[in-house]
């Protein structure tokens, strides 16, 4: 016989069997009717019931003849003495049994769902304490979803990155007219990966991309991805990029991307399948597995591109990096121009000479320097925010926080005095070094006692090897004048010297300008790409010889050297002067530029080398 034939007649026995037990349940049921008790022992004394089945709560007596088609009698007990009072009423009289079913069964839920639940409370307070996140969504993707009316930003908000802005500007018009991009066979790149220093728009250009695309905007920070437990940065992964198809056109954007596409491998002593490599094998395996005609565009920023794993950066993934560097002058007035909308600037305020003097700010750094202008200005009760207030901004922003509770001996304010005047003499005798804006000796900052403020006029891009020379000449101009006016030395130079050190070795051992040792770099330092074979998280070896390394440690302790005579021999030329403006310092604390042209009208330039 068939196996599923046996099974539809063992199926088509027990429903008999159950419909036969059912019609006897209910002829029963039909038989029985239900009377006082009064009336089943008015029953019994008459002797109408041939035999009565006892329970505990309830009598049935079966009639010897029936009352229409009842058979049977159902009464409930009723105690014996009580039964005997009541007949003396001869009053009917019945016991009704309480209905206790519903308070026998919550007197065992209730308790067992307030302990329950304090307990899943506990718990998932406890997990999320830990970072893990809930239990039921612990795979889920914690992307941020923005619309264009959530944003908030669009690419008129976005300043001073226009070669970028432009890369991103063809994205958007390809989620609005793929048609067009596809008329002559070219697709859009699957992903465009935003590259630049701190602060400088990044996470800004992706936001106003969705703002003008007008599309889903999935927002996920590299760090999100990873979790407590063992492949959830996975799970999230698959979660996220399944979203965006559902909402396609979307954009997803990867903030911070050096934190998940670190390069694999870069902890051996950690294995090969630690939770980090999972979750960036998951996002190599989605952003290779889905169709750009589908519309879903990947966005991603970092500031560390050198430790980014090559399978992230090669075609078909990453296929365009957008540099996003810092603005040059007009694009700091084109940033200014947008932060200071909401700013009351003085009518005769030009932007362009606050631009002037911030070379080497990024976006954020011009965003608060107008908000700390406004700040200076609300704090002298001004109605609108002056040039005055951009430079005391600048001062605040580099320098630090003016520090005049920091009283000083008069022997340390005459020695900051002269070292900061031997930084400013140097700087105004030597050829063609940045502007000399302000010299004093309030204390500012941690452990600044005084300082010097240079700012560059232009944009450089590169320098030259007088040029580094002059700066290290500049920076040991402070250790030079204490010499030579005090007759020692302080640890005030301690920045100094790090600072012209540090330029010294460059030029040495990575630019090559040193004649003796020739046209070699020596800078074993120098980060490598991971791609170039070399372990970023090892210490590099030594690639010279012992002979090699004295040769590089005695040219940079030469440079030092010829640059600190240097200083001397310009400050004992102009010695008169350092003194009268050291008295001059120490009577005003500050010394503006103006002030400084005064002061120095009849100062010797560098004098000829013999």
């Amino acid at each position: 016989m068939n196996p599923r034939q046996s099974w539809t007649l063992a199926y088509v026995v027990v429903a008999t069997l159950l419909l036969f037990w059912l019609q006897g349940v209910l002829q029963g049921t039909a038989a029985t009717e239900t009377v006082p008790y009064s009336q089943f022992e008015q029953a019994l004394a008459d002797g109408r019931i041939s035999e009565v089945a006892i329970s505990d709560q309830t009598l049935i007596g079966r009639l010897k003849e029936p009352v229409g088609n009842k058979t049977r009698w159902l009464t409930v007990r009723v105690e014996p003495a009580l039964a005997a009072r009541l007949e003396t009423y001869k009053v009917p009289y019945t016991r009704v049994i309480e209905s206790t079913w519903l308070r026998d069964v919550m007197s065992w839920i209730l308790p067992s769902l307030v302990f329950f639940g304090l307990w899943f409370f506990l718990i998932r307070r406890l997990v999320n304490q830990q970072g893990a996140g809930s239990f039921l969504n612990i795979g889920k993707s914690r992307a941020k979803v923005y619309v264009m009316r959530h944003t908030g930003v669009n690419f008129a908000d976005v300043a001073g990155v226009d070669e970028a802005k432009q890369e991103l500007v063809e994205v958007v018009d390809f989620l609005k007219h793929p048609e067009d991009y596809g008329r002559l066979g070219a697709h859009i790149p699957k992903g465009v990966l935003l590259v630049g220093p701190p602060g400088t728009g990044k996470t800004l250009l992706a936001k106003a991309v969705a703002g003008e695309a007008g599309v889903p905007f999935f927002s996920m920070s590299g760090s999100e991805f990873v979790e407590l437990f063992v492949g959830v940065g996975a799970a999230r992964v698959r979660d996220l990029f399944e979203q965006a198809r559902l909402t396609a056109p979307a954009i997803i954007f990867i903030d911070e991307l050096d934190a998940l596409g670190r390069a694999r491998g870069a902890f051996p002593g950690l294995g090969g399948h630690d939770e980090k490599e999972q979750t960036l094998n998951q996002l190599l395996a989605e952003m290779d597995g889905f169709d750009t005609s589908s519309g879903v565009i990947i966005l991603a920023a970092t500031n560390r591109p050198e430790i980014l794993d090559p399978a992230l950066l090669r075609a078909g993934r990453f296929d365009r990096q957008v540099l996003v560097d810092k603005p040059d002058k007009k694009g700091r007035i084109d940033i200014l121009n947008v932060h200071a909308r909401k700013v009351r600037l003085h009518p005769q305020l030009s932007l362009e000479a606050v631009a002037a003097i911030t070379p080497g700010f990024t976006g954020a750094d011009l965003a608060n320097l107008v908000n700390e202008a406004a700040i200076v200005a609300t704090r002298r009760k001004a109605d609108n925010v002056t040039l005055a207030d951009f430079t005391a901004a600048v001062e605040r922003i580099v320098a630090g926080l003016e520090k005049r509770n920091r009283v000083l001996n008069p022997k340390e304010r005459l020695a900051v005095a002269h070292h900061e005047m031997g930084h400013t003499l140097v700087a105004l005798a030597l050829p063609d070094t940045d502007t000399v804006h302000k010299v004093s000796i309030v204390a500012r900052g941690i452990g600044a006692l005084g300082y010097t403020i240079q700012r560059p006029t232009e944009d450089r891009y590169l320098m030259t090897q007088a040029e580094l020379q002059r700066k290290i000449c500049v920076l040991l101009g402070g250790r030079a004048a204490e010499k030579l006016m005090l007759g020692h030395i302080s640890t005030g130079a301690a920045d100094d010297l790090a600072k012209a050190t540090q330029i010294a070795r460059e030029m040495v051992m990575r630019y090559g300008m040193d004649e003796s040792l020739g046209c070699v770099s020596h800078d074993s330092n120098r980060v490598v790409p991971y791609s170039m074979g070399e372990n970023l998280f090892m210490p590099p070896s030594n690639p010279v010889s012992e002979a090699t390394q004295q040769k590089l440690d005695a040219a940079i302790a030469g440079l030092l050297s010829h640059n600190l005579e240097r200083a001397t021999r310009i400050l004992s030329t102009n010695r008169t002067l350092l003194e009268r403006c050291s008295q001059e310092l120490l009577k005003v604390e500050t010394l503006d530029s103006e002030a400084l042209k005064v002061l120095t009208a009849d100062m010797v330039q560098e004098p000829a080398l013999s």
